[in-house]
């Protein structure tokens, strides 16, 4: 248990770990921590305890106190113990068992066991059956051993129950077809819709724009490799040791593979999690099934090791592919290819949201938690295509913007989005704070790349004040791991940056160009908000709008986005829109006023009209014509609702020029403003012209 904050000895020697007796047991206490005493040591106790005069409780308060001033009595009822306390920097390296990512206090337990599945789901399951949850939420579902037995366990468990598995897809991995669930919890559809407000035109002036900057040209996938290389080697290393030992077992079984070494098992294992392309694969050594996607993917992980590491053998390689692929048989080999699924989550999750997400900013709206910063925009009929499918495969699935671990909130996100729009302006507000600020650098801090996350942080958060971004920047540099880490911090690089931040938000010459900047982004950035909103609301799916989310919400990454959320201020503005015109709930929008009538009003006709947002609606893109048909994203569902966002919206100015949609016959109610349209040829102008987004609902 590497709970310690010195060597065992040390902190034994100090008296910071102390024997009690409490309520009939022995614990041992290490400050908040408590550890059971086994029976057979306590026993031994208590028969010490037994041997002296007195009453039974006062004999054994003598027993605990002689131990607890006699360091090497106290050694010997600790080492009795089923578990070893160890000081917590030897996590890495030999912790015995698994654990949540780097976390030693959260142990991972055999949910696989149906024992174990039924003690777990116990009191989540008795809330289902009473009718007080009507669904669950599953996080991590990479993790388990088999998540596909697990879900139909769980389904059996409550077949009526709604289902969202916090599964990340990488770009065009689909949801396993066997999982019995609703979907996901909706990374995926966030990403999709965000991308719909980066302009891709701008990716190569953004490109070079980073690496004059930064002078970093290392494309994003080399980083990705890079950083999992780093978390296999550090925080997962007990997982690789672990799996090393297995997979020398079996070798020693396997004449042909019986002379490789042990360091060579172990960078062949560490390469091919280096190289897998998604999360994971979903093998099921039970049932021996291993499908396409899974072959595809373990195939291109094996092939891009091999090119790598040239100077292991390829039969090597061969041979861990035939294991993962469970062609070859025996207890320990399917054992190695469940085991090895249950690493590469953990790998991609801290090697790349964790640490290479914090390492490339070239825009960084795109470096969110199952996002690919590689992929620069999404066009209107990627994003129908995806719907279309959602619709089909899981139009129960959950659709985020903002979560309690997204690394910006949808505004900021939103806001940041624009940038793409202005790459220009851009470069040089960049340039020019950069050569006003050089003044306040001290000893080459920060270096180019964390002061261009700080640009991009400010401009997307602005306002924010100076504890909330040294907050965020202190963790950002941490889980970047390059100058100073969370395990080994660097107190002076943290200093010279919370310095240098200091000093740039007291430079009223640097201040003032920020806001003047930022006011021309303000507006169009609350659009784009707007927009992502709709879409999300009247996408397929179930919308999820995370708390505080309902008005303007500029907040970053945890804790950032778990502060206290004023909720009386949101009953209070809602019920104050029913009275209000589109005008005067415009004029609120520096409130959030315009955000939260969105949600309501689309909300209600989710209610007023379930058919059409339901598993069994329609959902069919509408494309409109004319000079700025691009720049809107629109669609049916059903026959009688359309939802109209814009998109890549700079410029834009609510000027529509010639673009055209047409509408299909009969009278068209836009719910957010109360104008009524005629079907046919309508200009798109005179549907958005007193609101910035638009919902129509069909009058019957």
């Amino acid at each position: 248990m590497p709970v310690l904050g010195n060597h065992y000895g040390r902190i034994l020697e100090d008296g910071e770990l102390q024997l009690s007796y409490e309520d009939g047991d022995f614990v041992i206490h290490y400050h908040e921590h408590l550890f059971p005493v086994a029976p057979s040591s306590a026993a031994e106790i208590l028969s010490r305890a037994g041997e002296d005069d007195g009453s039974k409780e006062s004999r054994i308060k003598a027993e605990v106190t002689r131990l607890n001033h006699d360091p090497d009595a106290l050694d010997t009822v600790i080492e009795q113990q089923h578990y070893r306390l160890a000081f917590w920097r030897m996590a890495d390296t030999d912790l015995g068992y698994r654990r949540f990512f780097n976390i030693s206090d959260l142990a991972r337990i055999r949910v696989e066991d149906k024992t174990v599945f039924a003690a777990v789901h116990a009191l989540p399951l008795a809330w289902v059956k009473k009718g007080w949850v009507q669904g669950l939420r599953i996080d991590h579902p990479d993790g388990l051993w088999d998540p596909a037995q697990y879900f139909h366990r769980l389904q059996k468990a409550c077949p009526d129950a709604w289902i969202v598995v916090e599964k990340i897809l990488e770009p065009k991995e689909n949801l396993a077809s066997d999982w019995p669930v609703a979907g996901t919890t909706g990374y995926d559809f966030m990403n999709l819709a965000g991308g719909l407000f980066v302009n891709p035109a701008s990716e190569e002036v953004l490109t070079q724009l980073y690496a004059d900057f930064t002078g970093i040209q290392q494309p994003f996938e080399a980083l990705v490799h890079e950083c999992k290389h780093l978390v296999l080697t550090t925080i997962l290393q007990s997982e690789i040791r672990r799996l090393t030992s297995l997979f020398e077992e079996i070798c020693e079984r396997h004449r042909r593979h019986r002379d490789y070494s042990r360091q060579e098992l172990r960078r062949a294992l560490c390469q091919t999690a280096i190289h897998f392309p998604v999360y994971r694969s979903y093998v099921s050594a039970s049932e021996n099934r291993v499908s396409e996607e899974d072959e595809h993917h373990i195939n291109a992980a094996i092939e891009g090791a091999a090119m790598v590491r040239t100077d292991l053998d390829p039969d090597l390689f061969l041979f861990l592919k035939d294991l993962l692929l469970l062609q070859t048989r025996g207890a320990l080999e399917a054992e190695l290819a469940m085991r090895f699924q249950q690493l590469t989550g953990p790998a991609m999750a801290k090697g790349v949201e964790d640490t290479a997400f914090y390492r490339y900013h070239r825009l960084v709206c795109l470096n969110e938690v199952g996002g690919d910063p590689g992929r620069f925009g999404v066009h209107p009929r990627q994003f129908h295509g995806a719907c279309a499918r959602a619709q089909k495969e899981h139009p129960l699935g959950l659709l985020a913007s903002t979560t309690h671990d997204t690394k910006r909130s949808e505004d900021v996100r939103a806001r940041l989005a624009l940038l793409s729009e202005i790459p220009d302006p851009w470069a040089d507000a960049v340039r020019r704070w950069a050569s006003n600020n050089a003044r306040h650098r001290s000893g080459g801090v920060p270096d180019a790349n964390t002061e261009y996350l700080l640009y991009q942080t400010l401009v997307g958060a602005w306002p924010i004040d100076l504890e909330r971004i040294c907050a965020y920047m202190e963790k950002a540099v941490k889980e970047a791991k390059v100058h100073t880490s969370w395990t080994a911090p660097n107190n002076a690089y943290e200093r010279g940056l919370a310095d240098f931040i200091a000093a740039v938000l007291a430079d009223r010459t640097f201040c003032t160009d920020l806001e003047n900047f930022v006011a021309d982004l303000v507006a169009p950035g609350r659009i784009n908000s707007l927009a992502q909103t709709l879409i999300k609301l009247t996408a397929p799916g179930v919308p999820d709008i995370y708390q505080g989310t309902e008005l303007w919400d500029l907040s970053l990454v945890d804790p950032d986005n778990r502060r206290p959320v004023d909720f009386a201020l949101r009953r209070r503005l809602l019920s104050q829109l029913p009275q209000m015109s589109p005008e005067e709930i415009l004029t609120g929008m520096d409130k959030g006023l315009p955000k939260l009538w969105v949600i309501r009003q689309a909300l209600h006709l989710r209610r007023t009209l379930p058919e059409f947002f339901g598993p069994r609606a329609d959902y069919c893109p509408l494309y409109a014509t004319g000079q700025k048909a691009d720049h809107l994203v629109a669609f049916f569902r059903g026959q009688d609702v359309i939802s109209l966002a814009p998109r890549l919206v700079m410029g834009l100015d609510n000027d529509w020029d010639d673009t055209i949609l047409e509408l299909p016959s009969g009278k068209w109610h836009n719910v957010l403003t109360g104008d009524e349209a005629d079907g046919g040829a309508v200009r798109l102008q005179e549907l958005l012209h007193r609101f910035p987004v638009g919902l129509l609902m069909k009058r019957k």
